[in-house]
């Protein structure tokens, strides 16, 4: 596979390749991150292999993110090739009650300074960065249907939102005719598989195209860190990946390790490939500081895991998902009597009657 192996979007016609280069490492202004001379160079060379989709956000090294890929495009031009996304609800403004969260009044002030920082007129995908409980859902999708309707903003995403409020917004939009969400933005990892509880199936359900962040879980799989150096590892993000080096997370590290060796890749590559195949995914998105990280993280779309691989991974990391999920799973036992539906087997419920018989 290579970046130029296009996929849609959800339930959308937008068009968008299978990594995503994530800008949030792009400025120095949080202590770390790339210079803008090695940012750009991250967007030339991610480019230049054929990927188009490019996610940032104004919360990001404080819009200078923005700014360095705004003033990237205009400067190089075929800004139209890319699809650049961005996000709204992080507040920049101390002391301003609706610098920030998902008011008609942010979104859209929100929107013209991320359109000036960004030097263009659209955004192709506007994604709200997180749930605001303090406004009306209904209130959000239709601010957010105005700036589509207005040509500002081409399509809709949403990140870091319970699958209940989620549901609720496309719903509302469904019924209003107003523009809906079209992708989910969320932490996915072999680290991090507890969306798969909720909101990886609502995702499914729903047309929306998952967009994972943070596959690597900050670094910790990326292959740097093992099970002989973990006691020692002093990482640029401390304790951000420290308190991720568990026994259950090493045993991932050692497998990643094992798999690696006989692919003939990295174990970054391995966890990349991973999250990429789970269902539902449609872009996965990858950082980078430097560009040999980046080559690395792409090498990841020519590896093909074998059953055996996906099956041991998955079994070291199956996440504990709470109630209802470990009910949901009993379900087809009970809908099912002992057959198979659409593939998925079952076993009879002892309380089920045994024969047509004793139906009646």
């Amino acid at each position: 596979m290579s970046l130029t192996n296009y996929r849609t979007l959800g339930r959308s016609g937008l068009r968008v390749s299978p990594f995503c280069l994530g800008a949030m490492t792009f400025g120095e202004d949080w202590g770390w991150g790339a210079t803008v001379a090695e940012s750009e160079a991250l967007l030339a060379r991610f480019i230049e292999r054929g990927g188009n989709f490019i996610d940032t956000a104004n919360g990001y090294t404080r819009g200078h993110s923005e700014a360095i890929i705004g003033g990237y495009f205009a400067r190089a031009g075929r800004r139209d090739r890319a699809v650049i996304a961005t996000k709204f609800s992080t507040n920049l403004y101390i002391g301003d009650p609706n610098g920030g969260g998902a008011g008609r009044k942010t979104i859209v002030e929100s929107c013209e300074q991320s359109l000036r920082r960004l030097k263009t007129d659209y955004i192709d995908l506007y994604w709200m960065h997180f749930w605001d409980p303090n406004t009306p859902i209904d209130e959000t999708m239709r601010a957010l249907d105005d700036l589509v309707r207005a040509g500002k903003v081409r399509y809709i995403g949403v990140s870091d939102t319970p699958a209940w409020k989620v549901t609720q917004a496309n719903l509302l939009s469904q019924f209003h005719g107003w523009s809906p969400f079209v992708g989910l933005q969320v932490e996915y990892s072999l680290i991090e598989r507890t969306v798969e509880g909720e909101l990886v199936p609502m995702a499914l359900e729903l047309g929306l195209g998952i967009t994972p962040w943070s596959p690597l879980r900050g670094g910790v799989l990326s292959g740097k860190y093992t099970r002989a150096n973990a006691a020692q590892a002093k990482p640029d993000r401390g304790d951000r990946v420290m308190a991720f080096l568990t026994e259950r997370n090493l045993r991932i590290i050692d497998e990643l390790i094992r798999i690696a060796g006989e692919l003939g890749t990295s174990p970054a590559g391995v966890a990349l490939a991973w999250v990429q195949s789970r269902p539902g995914v449609t872009s996965t998105i990858i950082g980078a500081r430097r560009l040999d990280q980046l080559d690395q993280n792409l090498a990841a779309l020519d590896i093909t895991l074998r059953d055996a691989d996906i099956a041991a991974l998955n079994a070291l990391s199956e996440p504990a998902l709470n109630f209802p999920s470990p009910f949901f799973k009993m379900i087809p036992t009970f809908a099912q009597g002992g057959t198979t539906v659409n593939g998925t087997p079952s076993v009879a419920w002892p309380m089920m009657p045994k024969t047509d018989a004793e139906r009646y």
